[in-house]
This record gives C-alpha cells, structure tokens and sequence, in this order.
C-alpha cells in the first residue's frame, strides 16, 4: 500500500455535467472517496486546478501572466470548497497556497506542509506554482518531489492514456504502461512538458486513472489491480499497448 500520495484533479472534474463553476454532488463524491483513503492512515496531498472558472491558455485578450494569475486565484476557491467538504466528513485538512492570501489560507511552507502531514492532517495545494507560464500539472510534480509523495494520482474522465484522442480516433492504442521518454517523443498531450521532464528527472511515478468509477483512488492506493489505469515511469522495458 502507498503510504503517501499525491491526488491531481483538475478544475473541471468539479464542475461535472456543468462545465463551469462547482458541482457540490461531485465534490462530495471525490471527498468520499478521499476520506476512505485517510481513514487508511494514507498521508494524502491534493493539488486542484481552476479550469473550472479560468483557463488561462483561453483569455485571448488577457496577457498570459495576468490570465495565468487568475487562474491560480480560481484554484484558491476550488480548494476552499475541497476543505469545506473534507472538513464536514471529520477529515482535518490545511489549504496552503502559492500566492499569499493570509485571511482565508496559509502560504505553503514546506516544512509547515510536512508537519501537517505528520499530524494527519490532508494538505491541499492551491496557487499552483504561484508563478505565471506553469500549469497545475508541473506545480503537482513539484509538490511531490517536496513532499516525498511515493506517486502522483492524476484524475481524469477518461480511462487512462492513448496515443492519439480517443475521442477523435477510435482506433487510438491505449497504454497500460509507458515510460517517460516515449511520451515526450510522441508529444502526448495528457500532461504538459514540464511535468514529465520533472519526473522523469525525479524518478515519480504517475498514475492516470479514471475518476468516473467510485473507488478507484482506493484500489490504487492499495495496489489491486486495475484495468483502467496508465502508469507512467522511467523503464523503458515492458511498455504495454493495448489495442
């Protein structure tokens, strides 16, 4: 069983059917899920996105700083709701975040994170990076790094990773494993760049699963195994397809 993890959800996965804002319903279902994890004595980390209220990438007519910092400010409020729910399950958490915003959560001090960890509290991440030009993905690899997360726990509303999008080509080839390399050379577009780079170099692993079927975070976390899942890492051996 892992004993310490790092969760990614992105900012959409809490918007739901909606597309936009917070799907309280949803929310409480990933809170579940994050509880039965907890009550484990898994030490559990969570980095969330703001896609859900701004996708900085999209704001055409915003310089890509400003956009990028609105879009670290959207993934303050998502994290205040995770806590929110979190806490009304009787699970302690801590909001630490990038950007300073002292009145509604702690800046993130690694060793305060690390202490709250040992107190068994959930640290949840929001501000990304808390630089522009760095997505939520790379501030994830990051954290773990800094955290000593044994793997990252990417969530996603598909069922792990394709060579090309499943949605446009139904012929795509799904992997069940793959390394590093083959996914900078193929230019997967799962994850940015800059994060697999960084744990390529840091020697994480990480897991894309599907966050639609109810438990899968815990399956993970205790090593059963699952079909949908696509784990990345730095062999470049036994890279399974499947077609």
């Amino acid at each position: 069983m892992y004993k310490r993890v790092l969760i990614k959800f992105s900012g959409e996965m809490l918007a739901g059917e909606n597309k936009k804002g917070i799907d309280l319903k949803v929310l409480k279902n990933y809170a579940q899920e994050i509880k039965e994890v907890y009550d484990l004595g898994v030490k559990i980390v969570i980095v969330v996105g703001g896609g859900n209220f701004v996708r900085g990438r999209e704001l055409i007519d915003i310089s890509r700083a400003t956009a990028d910092y609105m879009g670290m400010l959207a993934t303050v409020i998502n994290s205040l709701a995770f806590q929110e729910v979190l806490e009304g399950l009787g699970v302690p958490t801590r909001v630490m975040t990038a950007l300073e915003i002292r009145s509604v959560a702690e800046p993130f001090i690694r060793r305060k994170a690390l202490r709250h960890l040992e107190k068994n509290r959930v640290v949840i991440i929001a501000g990304g990076t808390g630089n522009p030009f760095f997505s939520t993905d790379t501030a994830s690899v990051l954290r773990a790094i800094e955290l000593g997360a044994e793997v990252i726990l990417k969530a996603t509303k598909v069922d792990g990773v394709y060579d090309q999008d499943p949605v446009s080509n139904p012929n795509a080839v799904k992997y069940r494993k793959i390394n590093y390399k083959e996914v900078m050379d193929k230019d997967l577009k799962f994850m940015d760049k800059t994060a697999i780079s960084l744990s390529m170099e840091y020697n994480i692993p990480i897991i894309v699963f599907s966050i639609k079927e109810y438990g899968n975070i815990k399956r993970i976390v205790m090593n059963n195994d699952i079909f949908d899942v696509a784990t990345l890492v730095n062999s470049e051996e036994n890279n399974l397809k499947i077609n």
